[in-house]
């Protein structure tokens, strides 16, 4: 695309759109959002890149191998946290019974091994985004 409004103004949309949905995947526990929505975001942010500045520019920010990398790495992260809840709390995921610290409620780091869960999931979601996109890009070449 040679469109130079449509490039100037994803250049400034880009960043502030990927800090908004950091912020929605950290502040997911004690507000609409979470892992999901943010990734989501994320991933689309990265999308947009790619199809304004071309393949191999979007490559460069976020390649194919490592949004390979990424989603498993954000499967990783909510696994562990899982095995951790069953090494200290006997199941699954659990969270107060471990002895995870809560915090004060309403801040971000109020709900124990929660956020780190969102930024796993969010990890995911934006991975698996940009590698279905890849793999759909680089069919139609």
């Amino acid at each position: 695309m040679n469109d130079v409004i449509v490039k100037t103004i994803t250049r400034i949309i880009v960043p502030f759109a990927q800090v908004y949905g950091i912020f929605i995947i950290l502040h997911g526990h004690i507000s609409p959002g979470g892992g999901f929505s943010g990734g989501a975001l994320i991933g689309s942010t990265l999308i947009l890149y790619t199809l304004v500045f071309g393949l191999k520019k979007g490559e460069k920010k976020f390649s194919h191998k490592a949004s390979e990398f990424s989603e498993s790495g954000g499967i990783f992260i909510y696994a562990l946290v899982g095995i951790i809840g069953l090494v200290f709390g006997g199941s699954f995921l659990t969270n107060i019974a471990a002895g995870f610290p809560i915090g004060t409620p309403g801040e971000i780091l109020s709900g124990g091994m929660i956020p780190i869960i969102m930024v796993g999931i969010g990890i995911k979601v934006a991975s698996t985004m940009i590698s279905l996109f890849h793999i759909l890009i680089e069919g139609e070449v």
